[in-house]
């Protein structure tokens, strides 16, 4: 007879973590944030409510975790196309950091600034456009308009690590003498992203990759330096 394996406490974690994870991003894109429950999480992934306060202190802190993991893997998945070498990320216990994959990625830089942005621009439509990103994306970010500290809490832990790649990137652009050497390259990227962020969270007009091109000629058209 085979010896009898002891289950395997490190992968029912994880299997429990996903599930906590996908039953939050769910519930949040089906229900909106405020009527998302810790009760709800728990009875859509399979698994009782202690379970979670075990691992989270509160809803907001799973919803976030979940966010962020989902963002690490939309990373993970663009970076082999971007040039860049994302790894493997998951959940807190018994996994790695959650934030870790955008951390192992960056925009490329081929020397050619204007296409190195629309391949990013360019991903970035297809993340706010993919089903799974848009619901609880629209949903934390309206709830972070009104809670202050759940705002401030998406802006440090997910926008402004996105945002320094783009400051890397063009700070390297003004070094090579492709950008005007006085720009500033943290308004130099909100001329690139808030019109995608405008276009997405109002929604008037489609958001397709044509727009995010011209976005990326228009903006690099006011960067260029001046003879």
């Amino acid at each position: 007879m085979a010896p009898h394996k002891a289950p395997d406490s490190s992968r029912r974690s994880d299997r429990s973590r996903r599930a906590i994870y996908d039953a939050a991003l769910a519930l949040v894109g089906e229900s909106g944030y405020r009527r998302t429950t810790i009760e709800g999480i728990a009875a859509r992934a399979g698994v009782g409510k202690q379970t979670i306060y075990r691992w989270w202190p509160s809803k907001a802190a799973v919803l976030m975790e979940a966010f962020l993991d989902l963002a690490a893997r939309a990373a993970e998945e663009a970076a082999p196309q971007a040039g860049g070498t994302g790894g493997e990320t998951g959940g807190e216990t018994g996994g790695t950091d959650p934030q870790a994959g955008a951390a192992e990625y960056g925009i490329p830089d081929t020397g050619d600034l204007a296409a190195d942005l629309k391949l990013v621009l360019r991903a970035t439509v297809d993340e706010l456009n993919d089903p799974l990103m848009e619901a609880p994306t629209r949903a934390l970010t309206a709830e972070g308009i009104v809670d202050a500290k759940l705002g401030a809490e998406f802006v440090e832990k997910l926008l402004d690590p996105q945002l320094a790649l783009y400051v890397t990137r063009l700070r390297a652009a003004q070094e090579a003498g492709q950008l005007r050497p006085d720009a500033d390259p943290r308004i130099a990227l909100e001329l690139l992203i808030a019109p995608l962020t405008h276009r997405w969270l109002l929604r008037t007009l489609p958001l397709t990759h044509a727009y995010a091109d011209t976005i990326v000629d228009y903006a690099l058209g006011g960067l260029a330096p001046r003879s």
